[in-house]
């Protein structure tokens, strides 16, 4: 009788499903709004998680609350707003003569290939075919890419409108902050609320420190290499210090993943070239691994590295370079959780204990 009742509702949630997907039609338009007005409120929440530390920090030092407020509000969106008002037209044009000059790129690389080709002539057909072919598929990826990015930055353009809600959202919830504590105490089943508050404190302490250090930490290494390979005469220094900044906050593969876009394209440059930027990202990320890291992100998570790569592994293949980015995270928050529901369980066995 188990069995056909789990039979049952196994045809019956499949039945649900194939049902949600014929309606498609009629509930994507409703997903569609839900996500234009839930996606703004989640970032400002983000925003307002990462800001609070900040503002609290300079009341304690007896700056007005409102005071400081306003101080690190402006700060944050006052930075972000001059960078992307200078910075975008620049980024723009790079990407473009990045997608320009792509067949240029794949040109060098095959013309390499060619000598490669000719100098082991005794290799199967195969192979040459199979290396051929990886090159066309890195050229066709390198060209979508380009494009994606182009159309995000014109879909950020858009939702103008929409995004430009988010610093008001952000104000408001700097300034009530203690007023949704309160609401959300009072809506939280009384059973729950003081292993709710100790689990937000648990994610706050593991998570907190990790994600804010890891930002500021990218930010400072993205602008030093910006700065660094503009100097150093490299084509493109806006994009590649970007990838940089964004694959720093992945552990241990995040250099990798940032030095290689750069040294793909340095090969098509010059040896000496190619020498310069491999310095540079050496310096860099012995800046960042020994001086930055520890000072400023430290080992907040608590976590085995071997579990942090296998949480890499699954991010990766799950969700990409976005599945690179959120594996830690996600991953030392399930930990918290479920620390916290061995030791509930735990401590309801001791007092049903006679």
């Amino acid at each position: 009788m188990k069995w056909i009742i789990r039979l049952s509702l196994l045809v019956l949630l499949f039945l649900c499903g194939w049902l949600l997907l014929k309606l498609a039609p009629f509930w994507t338009p409703v997903l569609t709004t839900v996500k234009a007005v839930f996606i703004p409120f989640f970032i400002a929440v983000f925003i307002t998680y990462l800001l609070h530390p900040l503002v609290e920090k300079l009341h304690h030092w007896g700056v007005p609350r409102t005071l400081a407020i306003l101080f690190i509000y402006v700060l944050f969106f006052g930075g972000i707003g001059y960078g992307v008002y200078k910075g975008i037209p620049y980024m723009v044009l790079q990407i473009r003569e990045l997608v320009s000059n792509i067949p240029a790129i794949s040109k060098t690389y095959r013309n390499w290939l060619l000598e490669v080709d000719h100098h082991t002539s005794r290799l199967p057909r195969s192979i040459h075919l199979r290396i051929e072919d990886y090159i066309q598929s890195a050229e066709h990826y390198l060209e979508k890419s380009a494009a994606n990015v182009i159309g995000s930055i014109k879909k950020i353009v858009d939702y103008f409108f929409v995004l430009i809600i988010i610093p008001f959202l952000v104000f408001y919830f700097l300034k009530d902050i203690d007023v949704i504590k309160r609401a959300c105490w009072y809506i939280t089943p009384r059973k729950w609320r003081k292993e709710g508050i100790h689990l937000l404190k648990d994610i706050d302490r593991s998570l907190g420190g990790y994600i804010r250090g890891q930002l500021f930490v990218g930010s400072l290494l993205g602008a030093a290499a910006v700065l660094a390979l503009w100097l150093a005469g490299m084509p493109y220094p806006i994009i590649l210090g970007i990838i940089i900044a964004i694959t720093d906050v992945i552990p241990y593969f995040g250099p990798i993943l940032g030095a290689v876009p750069v040294i793909f394209i340095a090969f098509t440059i010059s040896v000496k070239m190619v020498l310069i930027v491999a310095g540079i990202m050496l310096v860099l990320q012995f800046i960042e691994g020994n001086i930055l890291g520890p000072l400023i992100v430290g080992k907040s998570l608590h976590i085995h590295p071997a579990l942090i790569i296998l949480a890499l592994l699954a991010g990766g293949e799950i969700g990409g370079i976005l599945g690179l980015i959120l594996a830690v995270p996600v991953f030392s928050i399930l930990k918290v959780i479920v620390v916290h529901i061995r030791d509930h369980r735990l401590t309801a066995k001791i007092d049903k204990m006679p």
